[in-house]
């Protein structure tokens, strides 16, 4: 193998740990790691690719944001939904230990989580497009 593809791959095995990280930790996001982790999987195997585009992950969080560059709303409140929930956690029991700059911190994320799903993120349509006759 190409040292190229290598780094490659190594890039891609790492992105895809963080994204799967980050479904359960609110801070890591998932979308950018698994977008990340298409390209290198694209650059260093076509195998690769082929697997993780075809993994229910993928097509669960992903496939229509990179067909149609954007998300159906149900896709985009149970993201916003469970990263509130997970924040909220841990802002809620940071708070009570009296930890504040955290909790600003984390209050800040989370409105750029809210931010750039709802106004970043262009909402497609679940209606099947209908095909017009020639």
């Amino acid at each position: 193998m190409k040292l190229k593809r290598i780094i490659f791959v190594v890039l891609g095995c790492l992105c895809l740990a963080l994204g799967c990280i980050g479904i359960a930790l609110p801070i890591l996001p998932t979308v950018p790691f698994f977008l990340a982790t298409v390209f290198f999987f694209a650059n260093s195997s076509q195998r690769l690719h082929d697997w993780f585009v075809g993994t229910k992950m993928y097509k669960k969080h992903l496939e229509s944001y990179v067909k149609k560059k954007g998300m159906l709303m149900k896709t985009k409140v149970t993201i916003v939904s469970s990263v509130t929930i997970m924040m909220a956690i841990g802002f809620i029991l940071m708070f009570r230990k009296e930890i504040y700059i955290p909790c600003a911190i984390l209050a800040v994320v989370w409105i750029c989580h809210v931010v750039y799903f709802f106004f970043g993120v262009k909402t497609i349509s679940e209606a099947p497009e209908v095909l017009t006759e020639q």
